[in-house]
C-alpha cells in the first residue's frame, strides 16, 4: 500500500532538501527521495553540490591554496619551510571527510524537521491533480503518494561527442576531484567556473595546465574590465589559456589523451595530456522520472518547462534548480525550493533573479551581482562607474593579497546600484553587501555613507561606491 504524504520532493540536492525542510516547517507531511550513495552504498544527500561539486571543490581549492602559500608566500611572512612535500591522499581524504560531514548534516536536518527520507530513485507511476504515485527504486521498492510533487533532480556534466567520460583519463567534475596523483600535463576543455577552479587546484599542486576555450573572450558573462583583469592574473599564475579554439578529435590511449584542435588563428594543433577535464556545461537530469509516461513537458534542451512560479504543465507538480530555466547555481535552487514550498502553502514565495550573486572560487575570487557594463551599454542605460583597487586597501596589504578591485555601476540619474563586480580576496563574502543593497534598491551614495570597519576588505566596497561620484578617499 502506498504511503501518503502532502508533499514529495524528488532530489536531495540544495533545491530538494531545502524545499522539503521548508514544506515541513509549514506543516506539510513531507518526503524527500534521493539516490546518491556514499562509498558504503548508504545515503549521501546533497546532490552534485555536496558530493562532486561545490563542497569538495572548495575543500580542494582551500587545501591547494594552503600548499601554494606554504611553498611561495610564507617566506614573506617570516615563515621559512625548508622541506615541504605534498600528501595528496591526505588532501583527498580531508575532502571526503568534508563531504561526509555535509551528507550527515543534511540527514540530521531532514530528521530534525520530521521529513521522511527515502533512499532510491523516484519516478512517476500515475496521477493527476488529486495526487501522484511515486515509485522509489532502492535496495527495496516502495510506493509513496502525495498531492504535490517537487522535482529537484539537478543536472549532469555535458560530454563532448566521441569523448565519453571514463573518469580515469577523460574526466568530468566527478573525476577531476579524485585524481590520485598530480598529472604532469593536465588539459581542460572549457574556461568556465568548473574548468578554472579545477585547473587552479591542480596547477597549484604542480601540474602544467592548459585550458582550451571555444569562445573568443575569457569569462564572457563577467564584466569586461573584471574579466580582463582575471585573464592577466591567471596568466601570471601559470594557467595557459587558449581562446577561440575549435576542438577536433579526442583520442584516449592507455596512459594519456590526445586532443586535436584549431587555434584562433586557424592553425591545426595537437596536444597530449596525462588527464583531460571536460567542463563545457551541464545538462538537466530527467532520466528515469518517467516524464513521458506522466505527460510532463520538457523543452527542446531537456529542461522541465515551468512558469515564473516553477509550476510545470501538470497540476500540483513543481520543478526547481538545475532541471529548470535560469542559472545553474545551488543558491538559486535553494531560493526556488523555499518559494515553491511557500506557494503550496498559499503564501507568496519570491525569487529575484536580478539579485542572484555569482562566484568563481579561483584565486583571486571573482564575484558579481546585477548588470555588467557591457549589458548596460547594450541596453542603452545611462550609468556611472566607480572602481577601487585592493592594492590601496590596508587589510589587503596586511594579508599580502592585493590583486584585483571592486567595481560599482549605478544609474546616472537616480544613483541606484545596477551592478557590483569584485575580483580579489574574499570576493565571495564581500558580494553579500551588494546583494542586500540591491534588494533594498540602495544607491551608491547609501553604501558610500555607511561606516565600514577599519582595517577591512569591505572598505574597498565603500571606496568603490565613493568613486562612482569621483570622491574616493584612499586612491
Amino acid at each position: 500500500m502506498s504511503k501518503q504524504f502532502d508533499v514529495i520532493v524528488i532530489g536531495g540536492g540544495p533545491g530538494g532538501y531545502i524545499a522539503a525542510i521548508r514544506a515541513a516547517q509549514l506543516g506539510f507531511s513531507t518526503a524527500c527521495v534521493d539516490e546518491w550513495k556514499n562509498a558504503n552504498d548508504g545515503p549521501a544527500p546533497g546532490g552534485t553540490c555536496t558530493n562532486v561539486g561545490c563542497i569538495p571543490s572548495k575543500a580542494l581549492l582551500q587545501s591547494s591554496e594552503h600548499f601554494e602559500h606554504a611553498g611561495h608566500s610564507f617566506a614573506d611572512h617570516g615563515i621559512d619551510i625548508k622541506e615541504m612535500t605534498l600528501n595528496l591522499p591526505q588532501m583527498l581524504a580531508r575532502k571526503d571527510t568534508v563531504i561526509k560531514q555535509n551528507n550527515e548534516g543534511i540527514l540530521y536536518l531532514l530528521k530534525k524537521n520530521k521529513v521522511t527520507f527515502f533512499h532510491g530513485r523516484g519516478s512517476f507511476v500515475k496521477g493527476d491533480a488529486n495526487g501522484y504515485e511515486i515509485k522509489v527504486a532502492g535496495k527495496t521498492e516502495e510506493s509513496i503518494s502525495a498531492k504535490h510533487i517537487i522535482l529537484a533532480t539537478g543536472s549532469n556534466a555535458r560530454a563532448l561527442p566521441g569523448a565519453d567520460f571514463d573518469e580515469k583519463l577523460i574526466l568530468s567534475n566527478t573525476g577531476a576531484l579524485t585524481i590520485g596523483a598530480v598529472p604532469k600535463k593536465l588539459g581542460v576543455i572549457g574556461a568556465g567556473v568548473i574548468g578554472l577552479e579545477m585547473g587552479s587546484v591542480w596547477r597549484r599542486l604542480g601540474a602544467e595546465v592548459t585550458v582550451l576555450e571555444a569562445l573568443p573572450a575569457l569569462l564572457s558573462a563577467v564584466d569586461d574590465q573584471i574579466a580582463k583583469e582575471a585573464a592577466k592574473l591567471f596568466a601570471k599564475q601559470g594557467l595557459n589559456i587558449s581562446l577561440g579554439v575549435k576542438i577536433g578529435a579526442i583520442t584516449a590511449g592507455k596512459k594519456d589523451v590526445s586532443v586535436e584542435y584549431t587555434d584562433a588563428k586557424g592553425e591545426a594543433k595537437k596536444a597530449v595530456f596525462d588527464k583531460l577535464i571536460i567542463s563545457i556545461g551541464r545538462t538537466p537530469n530527467t532520466t528515469g522520472l518517467n516524464a513521458e509516461g506522466i505527460g510532463l513537458q520538457l523543452d527542446e534542451r531537456g529542461f522541465i518547462n515551468v512558469d515564473g512560479d516553477c509550476k510545470t504543465n501538470l497540476a500540483n507538480v513543481w520543478a526547481v534548480g538545475d532541471v529548470v530555466r535560469g542559472p545553474m547555481l545551488a543558491h538559486k535552487a535553494e531560493e526556488e525550493g523555499v518559494a515553491v514550498a511557500e506557494r503550496i502553502a498559499g503564501q507568496h514565495g519570491h525569487v529575484n533573479f536580478n539579485t542572484i550573486p555569482w562566484v568563481i572560487y579561483t584565486s583571486p575570487e571573482i564575484a558579481w551581482v546585477g548588470k555588467t557594463e557591457q549589458q548596460l551599454k547594450a541596453e542603452g542605460v545611462a550609468y556611472k562607474a566607480g572602481t577601487f583597487p585592493f592594492l590601496a586597501n590596508g587589510r589587503a596589504r596586511a594579508l599580502g593579497d592585493t590583486a584585483g578591485m571592486v567595481k560599482f555601476l549605478a544609474d546616472a540619474k537616480s544613483d541606484e546600484i545596477l551592478g557590483v563586480h569584485i575580483i580579489g580576496p574574499m570576493a565571495s563574502e564581500l558580494i553579500s553587501e551588494a546583494v542586500v543593497a540591491m534588494e533594498f534598491r540602495a544607491s551608491a551614495e547609501d553604501i558610500a555613507r555607511i561606516c565600514h570597519a577599519h582595517p577591512s576588505l569591505s572598505e574597498a566596497t565603500k571606496e568603490a561606491a565613493l568613486a562612482v561620484d569621483k570622491r574616493s578617499l584612499n586612491f
